[in-house]
């Protein structure tokens, strides 16, 4: 039974439950980018993010990745493990897109010779700024060790989600990863959803992603709902 609120983003809220240990994830219809400045609202949109993060988490799993989810509980809610969350994200990149190709000069759509993964300090007054290992050591903000474990994560979840999108013509471009500790353990937390990574077909190079929301190319229910139904999910 879903309780208390106790944290409201952008896009999704967390409440507390009847059970210890437990949280209710609310995904929200809103859409938001360039750091809020544009916002809108779709309906539809939490159940989407809802169904396909529930998709993603639960196939995670089944390959051997420890991750926060417990079950989706209706349309937009999902049942999750409670995790000190790290202030640090993961991008993992398999083509260049975004703000890296603005930082490095690089050309949209540049194959990686490998899977490369970034670190990102949270903080949305700071723009989420990039950072390292060491920042995040002497900051205090995550041990070494757990830099590691998220990074070694990350590339396994990237392996399997790639082979699985790729399976239905989808090509994994980049996504962001968040994790947490459970019993002093490297768990995934948050959410895997279109809002969060970039997906390209893999024929025509037509995004799927919520960059058709940010560059205004298209509606992006329709996208998140393509994305589910290729993936076989019930929406």
């Amino acid at each position: 039974m879903k309780k208390a609120l106790k944290y409201e983003g952008k896009g999704k809220a967390l409440f507390s439950t009847d059970v210890e240990g437990e949280l209710i994830q609310v995904f929200k219809d809103d859409a938001t980018a360039f750091d809020g400045k544009k916002h809108d609202v779709i309906t539809g949109k939490g159940h989407l993010n809802c169904a396909i993060s529930s998709f993603f988490f639960e196939k995670l799993q089944a390959a051997g990745i420890k991750t926060h989810y417990i079950q989706q509980e209706g349309d937009n809610e999902m049942r999750i493990q409670a995790l000190k969350m790290m202030p640090v994200e993961v991008v993992v990149r398999n083509i260049a897109a975004g703000s890296i190709c603005r930082r490095l000069g690089l050309e949209e759509g540049l194959r990686l010779q490998r899977p490369l993964t970034e670190l990102f300090y949270k903080d949305d007054a700071l723009g989420d700024p990039m950072i390292n290992t060491e920042h995040c050591e002497l900051f205090g903000w995550a041990k070494a060790e757990d830099i590691h474990a998220m990074r070694q994560l990350a590339r396994d979840v990237n392996r399997v989600m790639s082979d699985m999108l790729e399976a239905v013509g989808i090509r994994l471009v980049d996504f962001k990863l968040e994790f947490g500790l459970r019993h002093g353990e490297i768990v995934l937390g948050d959410e895997i959803t279109p809002d969060g990574c970039r997906l390209w077909d893999i024929e025509s190079g037509r995004k799927l992603d919520k960059d058709v929301f940010r560059q205004d190319l298209g509606g992006l229910s329709e996208v998140y709902h393509e994305v589910a139904t290729r993936l076989g999910i019930n929406i």
